[in-house]
């Protein structure tokens, strides 16, 4: 034990970056873990979106959603989503697939949906450049954002 304490103290930035990282791991296993929403595929998404009554949500900014988007998606800003919970309140039982640019915004979306009820979330992987460069899948242009 005195030999861990030792290097301890003799390399201290080397165990705080071994604490640090042991942590951040520790939460990501937690997180992948214990999170309530899916991850899909744009193709599947696409799938999703033939088969049943799915709402598509893009999360980004409406000046981003303006450049291009999926048809018939809802722009709902990710700083103003717990405002327009409330009009998604129809779609709580329908599948709801959540976009953004590359799919970092779409999972804090898919959390704070999941928190408020809704029952089948799931994050487009991603995103929109995925979506466009990737798979290269149609996308609309809209001249103003649709709430």
């Amino acid at each position: 034990m005195d030999r861990y304490l030792e290097f301890i103290l003799n390399h201290y930035v080397l165990s705080l970056a071994f604490a640090v990282v042991t942590f951040l791991l520790i939460q990501e296993f937690f997180d992948t873990a214990f999170k309530k929403f899916g991850s899909v595929s744009p193709l599947l998404a696409v799938a999703k979106m033939n088969d049943s009554n799915t709402t598509v949500i893009d999360v980004r900014e409406p000046t981003e959603f303006v450049q291009s988007h999926i048809e018939n998606a809802i722009n709902t800003p990710l700083s103003k989503l717990p405002e327009y919970l409330p009009k998604l309140e129809a779609h709580k039982k329908d599948p709801i697939l959540i976009a953004c640019q590359t799919g970092t915004r779409s999972a804090s979306a898919g959390k704070i949906l999941t928190k408020a009820g809704f029952e089948q979330v799931f994050v487009i992987t991603g995103g929109m450049q995925s979506w466009e460069n990737d798979y290269k899948l149609p996308v609309k242009i809209a001249s103003k954002n649709k709430n």
